[in-house]
């Protein structure tokens, strides 16, 4: 009863974003802050309450951090630029249908506290690092989907309700590239952890598991979308569709594994 009030409470948390995104004279006001503030903190709580301090690995448990992670994502984007907030249509209702999920299997199997030997070098800043890549990311793949949905209305000349309220598609598109530069980062610095981890607890550097291919799978299409960003100009419908393949393969590298291994397998 505890475990689904909370998750009721983290759920509700994100519902006035959805609506204030939506609403008619869209601004970056008291209200939108407001709202975000409330968003973040109900998953925060969930995951305080949740944990105790000690990291596990259950599938619900993994969709509430990502939730958080790329709501502070996302506050961080809207603080440092002019236009990422007008991103929030479609930022809400994706994270309200994320935390749907969390909330469906919360009585799953939230697996066992890690006590790794290598935990106290590696494994929390591993665990940083990989949720961080995956929320800079999952921001990154919403402003792709917002640039594709503004040429599409600019192409048709027949605008939406959802693309009056987006950012132009040249802001969605520096948006991208900035938050996959520092994804890619944040991802090889991921990577480089999880070696260490992986050679501290068994003295193998790197095992080639679902998990680490599909890690180096996305590493290698984001590279590839920024070198070609920056040679050639690539946009538009080809840079987006990278960037949902990248966002593709990380989910089923990380929350993936996690429904598989938590889920499916218990």
């Amino acid at each position: 009863m505890h475990d689904s009030l909370f998750n009721l409470s983290a759920l509700i948390a994100l519902v006035p974003a959805v609506v204030v995104g939506f609403r008619r004279e869209g601004r970056r006001d008291g209200v939108f802050w407001l709202v975000l503030a409330v968003a973040l903190a109900g998953p925060l709580a969930w995951i305080i309450a949740q944990t105790g301090g000690a990291w596990r690995t259950g599938f619900s448990t993994n969709l509430w951090v990502s939730v958080a992670a790329s709501l502070g994502v996302f506050v961080g984007a809207c603080a440092a630029t002019s236009q990422a907030w007008r991103l929030l249509p479609l930022v809400a209702p994706y994270l309200l249908m994320v935390g749907i999920l969390a909330t469906i299997w919360q009585r799953g199997p939230d697996g066992e506290a890690i006590t790794s030997p290598a935990a106290i070098a590696w494994v929390h800043l591993h665990i940083v690092v990989s949720v961080a890549t995956y929320a800079l990311v999952t921001v990154a793949a919403v402003a792709a989907l917002g640039a594709f949905v503004q040429e599409r209305a600019l192409k048709l000349k027949r605008p939406s309700a959802v693309s009056r309220r987006l950012p132009p598609v040249a802001d969605c598109e520096s948006l991208v590239v900035t938050l996959l530069a520092v994804g890619e980062a944040v991802l090889a610095l991921g990577m480089i952890s999880g070696m260490a981890m992986q050679y501290a607890d068994t003295g193998v550097l790197m095992v080639f598991d679902h998990k680490t291919v599909l890690a180096v799978a996305a590493f290698l299409v984001i590279g590839v979308l920024l070198i070609a960003h920056y040679r050639t100009g690539v946009r538009g419908r080809v840079a987006a569709r990278l960037v949902l393949l990248a966002y593709l393969l990380l989910t089923l590298g990380y929350p993936g594994v996690k429904f598989v291994t938590s889920v499916l397998l218990s």
